[in-house]
């Protein structure tokens, strides 16, 4: 029988993450223009989300950049992680759990420094599946074909006999650039039968 190997993105897909309005609040705080906060941030938000620098090194770039004491800097990415971590979609992270029995299984996940520790925390994200992979901790982000064959590599199962799930069709995209099977999610529902349908049928 052919190994298959289903993956699955985190954010918008087994975490639900509506914007809270967390930057344009502390915009409104800290009196700086709609935007203002990201553009000033843009450097140390790329670098953590690659891992070229530590949470530590961000908090520093961040009361530099922002003119800040560290309780501060503290606070504003205290509700920063509120955001980033959402809620979890229950549901479907219960049907990722039921799937490891059926079929080898992953995560790719664009993601910032700091992320592993407080999903595992609260969702143990990292017992879910066979293989986790994090942009921060492996120097790549979605849509780079590198990371999902990384991951796959890690998986010991060729693109051809991948899936891959995710919310952002970029990301969808770049699987099926190295030859997954990608699956753009909207509902649960839309998400699982289509899975079931390439298990089915490959």
């Amino acid at each position: 029988m052919t190994t298959r190997a289903v993956l699955v993105d985190i954010g918008g897909v087994l975490e639900i993450t509506p914007s809270l309005g967390v930057t344009e609040r502390w915009e409104t705080t800290l009196g700086l223009r709609p935007g203002e906060l990201d553009e000033r941030a843009a450097g140390a938000w790329a670098a953590g989300a690659v891992g070229e620098i530590t949470l530590d090194e961000v908090h520093a770039g961040l009361a530099a950049l922002l003119s800040l004491p560290p309780e501060r800097v503290t606070a504003l990415m205290a509700d920063m992680w509120v955001e980033y971590l959402g809620s979890p979609n229950e549901e479907l992270i219960e049907y990722v759990r039921a799937l490891r029995s059926r079929c080898r299984t992953g995560i790719i996940s664009n993601s910032f420094v700091g992320a592993r520790e407080r999903e595992q925390e609260r969702y143990g994200f990292a017992d879910l599946t066979d293989v986790l992979v994090y942009s921060h901790e492996v120097g790549l982000s979605k849509p780079d074909p590198r990371i999902y064959q990384l991951a796959c590599d890690r998986l010991g199962v060729p693109p051809e006999h991948a899936l891959f799930l995710d919310d952002v069709p970029a990301a969808v995209d770049g699987a099926r650039a190295v030859g997954m099977h990608g699956v753009l999610f909207t509902t649960n529902a839309q998400a699982v039968a289509e899975i079931e349908q390439w298990l089915r049928e490959s």
